[in-house]
């Protein structure tokens, strides 16, 4: 029996599945700072440190937390993710893609790969709806006290978790297997097979990785950052935007599922080539 096709749906967080940086919800109101206060705060002292820009984020709220007397621990993080608001369509949005896969014959897969923090992200309400979750990530101790970041998920690290995706190699700790030489057609989703939704610069070299190896790049906005998404669209970095609505009906669902139409019938038409060449060789 033939193995069935899977087409996984790569997803940017903030800005792009909910409405705002996801810090912002709870996080930094508990410290009693507004956002622009914050996050101010926070790359200046990465410009002035020359640090790197989601590392000085991570410190900031390690210290911030620390100075203010606000408690900092997994539990407190995935409690602020109860706070998180997704765009009109996004709940469900998972479900009806699933059930319009199975319609095609394919199976879908969401992944989520994010420079916020996967703390948050796993207490938020759409958490069970993602095969992995990559974003960066504090090291606790026995206290429970962040003291290390885990993982740092910057712009341009974030190609490194769709190589993981394409070669099915998931778990972060196991780069031996990931820089192992593996032939295409073992490879458990091609990049052909891959759909990368983001909001902007952040997601160039995402996209640009869908662009060169044969999947498909989606920008979508709100009405403060159209003018950029529509630039990236102008200068072929992007393949499609749309506003960021995901709603049943939209033009972003409706081609969204046409892509998927578009890659479950190149599989079958790419499945049919080679079981002819396997009966030729057979007869041979």
């Amino acid at each position: 029996m033939a193995k069935k096709t899977i087409i996984a749906l790569l997803y940017d967080y903030d800005k792009t599945l909910c409405t705002q940086d996801m810090q912002n919800y709870a996080f930094i109101p508990a410290l009693g700072m507004s956002p622009e206060d914050f996050w101010h705060e926070a790359n200046t002292f990465g410009w002035r440190e020359h640090m790197d820009g989601v590392l000085a984020y991570m410190y900031t709220m390690i210290r911030k937390s620390r100075e203010l007397g606000v408690p900092l621990t997994r539990e407190h993080l995935q409690h602020c993710g109860r706070s998180v608001s997704f765009f009109q369509g996004v709940p469900d949005w998972f479900d009806r893609l699933n059930r319009f896969g199975a319609s095609e014959g394919v199976q879908i897969e969401h992944y989520v790969i994010s420079s916020g923090l996967r703390e948050i992200i796993e207490g938020s309400a759409i958490a069970g709806e993602f095969k992995e979750i990559y974003a960066s990530e504090f090291y606790y101790d026995q206290a429970s006290q962040p003291v290390w970041p885990k993982l740092a998920v910057n712009f341009t690290a974030k190609t490194q978790f769709v190589y993981r995706i394409n070669k099915g190699v998931l778990d972060v700790s196991d780069d031996k297997t990931l820089n192992d030489s593996m032939p295409d057609k073992s490879k458990r989703i091609p990049f052909t097979n891959m759909i990368y939704i983001g909001d902007g610069l952040s997601d160039v070299p995402c996209m640009k990785m869908m662009r060169a190896y044969g999947g498909q790049a989606i920008a979508v906005y709100q009405s403060v950052n159209r003018p950029g998404v529509e630039k990236l669209l102008r200068q072929s970095r992007v393949d499609y935007i749309f506003e960021a609505d995901y709603r049943e009906g939209t033009a972003l669902e409706d081609t969204v599922k046409n892509i998927i139409r578009k890659m479950a019938v190149s599989q079958q038409l790419y499945e049919e080539h080679i079981r002819q060449l396997q009966l030729i060789d057979e007869i041979r």
